[in-house]
């Protein structure tokens, strides 16, 4: 597979997904690069922490040339401890690149990028060496504590800010070591994100964006969660006030990040209108924004609508890793009220469980307190074509998603679906357009966090078996129609010849 001395023509910029890590993402990867075998790529994958052992979790089609892996917890390499004056030209930039952060008015200085992030092409990191441990950047430290967050805590204030920046300065280092070939295509904006711009930078080749999630949104999510383990109603509108100090300036960060790599792609590219004028909203130009929807090989599924029994198995399946943006827990709590009026229904978990091992134990621990041990199957990853046709709705429970790919495949195989209303799931159930809409509805969408509403409407569905047909045939329909893999590989197969590939 690994060739690093051929030029690819495309490098794909991976952050925590393909290949090491299964579910839409990484799916959706795998899907793209096997759909165009004549055009090569480079993965960099970059992660937080290296692994004890680096699991390929997809084979790696013959069109992937080069691999390479990138730990940015990692310690950085800066020497011991010296004492050092710093360079006040590198500071008075960084703390304007910083100030640009804060106020994005107008477009930033190339030369931040260079200078501040690139380190102006430094080799014996010496810049790092001045973050670490010159006056001048203490002082700088200090000045930004005083301005903007005198009553926290300096000490966590200090480690954040080194925790912030060193995955920065050691991307820096990663991107030197690159050659993208003809063109970068990043899948996230953070880390990854960054990279491609530095890459850019350097090499003067065009940036292609798809952001399947705004990571931004996803990562002020995550930061959350930590006070959301037992999520109350009303997540959606746990104020930013609620975060730590440290937690919002790394929101801030990723904003800044993010506009920083809007500035340097075009395309950039949403799965979705809503998630289109996001991206509008925190600073893409709507003139390179562009919507490209998933899609899924539908033949691949054909084959199982054929497979289904002729009374609706009452099992309602999560497919997905279980983790605490899926809320695992009102799945368990909505089965739970269906067990009292349905006494043979059945929850599957189906996915992952190795991402967030104490979520996993509190999500077994709630299924034993509940008494749902008769009703509640923890099924561990499993080959999706084996498990929709066992299953009588796809549920789908997350309070965050962009597209999911599971819908559409449960609807390639005659499942509708119960889902949240986040990302695309409402277009998805109900259509996204007048046309589309006129295919009725292949599901249902309940409110976030309410397991009473969707027991309510699993409910309804299971017995009421004509709404259950009705849904099924839109489902079937809509994907039929619109979420053909063939579209989106050839909207990329387009996109990658106007950037000069193929």
């Amino acid at each position: 597979m690994s060739d690093p001395a051929l030029e690819p023509d495309i490098t794909l910029l991976l952050e925590g997904t393909y290949p090491f890590v299964r579910g839409g993402v990484s799916g959706w990867v795998h899907q793209l690069i096997e759909g165009m075998p004549d055009i090569t790529f480079a993965l960099v994958y970059l992660g937080a922490e290296r692994p004890d052992e680096e699991v390929l979790r997809y084979s790696m089609p013959s069109n992937v040339i080069d691999l390479q892996c990138h730990y940015l917890m990692e310690d950085l390499n800066v020497g011991e401890p010296e004492e050092r004056q710093g360079d006040p030209a590198f500071f008075r930039d960084s703390e304007k690149l910083h100030d640009w952060f804060r106020c994005p008015v107008g477009k930033p200085d190339p030369g931040w990028v260079e200078r501040v992030l690139l380190q102006e092409g430094s080799v014996d990191n010496g810049y790092t060496r001045d973050f670490f441990f010159s006056h001048a950047a203490w002082e700088q430290i200090k000045k930004s504590y005083n301005q903007f967050c005198p009553d926290a805590s300096f000490q966590a204030y200090f480690w954040s800010v080194r925790n912030m920046h060193a995955p920065l300065l050691k991307l820096s280092s990663i991107a030197r070591g690159i050659k993208p070939g003809k063109a970068i295509h990043t899948v996230t904006t953070g880390y990854a994100g960054l990279l491609g711009v530095m890459l850019r930078q350097i090499n003067v080749c065009p940036l292609i964006l798809t952001e399947h999630g705004i990571y931004t949104k996803e990562r002020k999510i995550e930061l959350q969660s930590r006070f959301l383990r037992e999520t109350p109603p009303g997540l959606s509108n746990v104020p930013e006030a609620g975060m730590e100090h440290h937690h919002q300036s790394w929101v801030r960060m990723f904003e800044g990040v993010g506009r920083l790599v809007y500035q340097a792609s075009d395309p950039i590219i949403s799965l979705y209108e809503l998630n289109r004028q996001r991206q509008v909203h925190d600073g893409a130009d709507p003139s390179r924004t562009r919507i490209i929807p998933n899609g899924v090989d539908v033949t691949q599924f054909v084959h199982l609508r054929g497979q289904r029994a002729a009374t609706t198995p009452r099992v309602l399946g999560l497919i997905g890793r279980i983790v605490p943006i899926k809320d695992i827990k009102t799945f368990i709590r909505c089965v739970g009220v269906l067990a009292t009026r349905m006494p043979d229904v059945e929850g599957w978990l189906i996915g992952p469980e190795e991402e967030d091992p104490l979520y996993v134990d509190e999500c077994r621990d709630l299924v034993q307190s509940l008494k749902l041990e008769k009703h509640i199957r923890f099924m561990g990853f499993q080959k999706v074509q084996d498990v929709l046709p066992q299953l009588g709705l796809m549920v789908l429970t997350s309070i965050s998603e962009a597209f999911p790919l599971v819908l559409l495949e449960g609807f390639a195989s005659g499942l509708p679906a119960l889902t949240t209303d986040v990302g695309a799931c409402r277009d998805l159930i109900y259509g996204a357009e007048p046309e589309d809409r006129a295919l009725g509805s292949a599901g249902v969408v309940v409110p976030m966090v309410d397991h009473d509403a969707m027991a309510q409407a699993a409910f309804a569905l299971f017995n009421d078996p004509a709404r259950w047909k009705a849904a099924q045939q839109a489902g079937i329909a809509r994907v039929e129609r619109y979420y053909q893999q063939s579209f989106v590989i050839d909207h990329y197969r387009s996109i990658y010849q106007e950037a000069g590939v193929g």
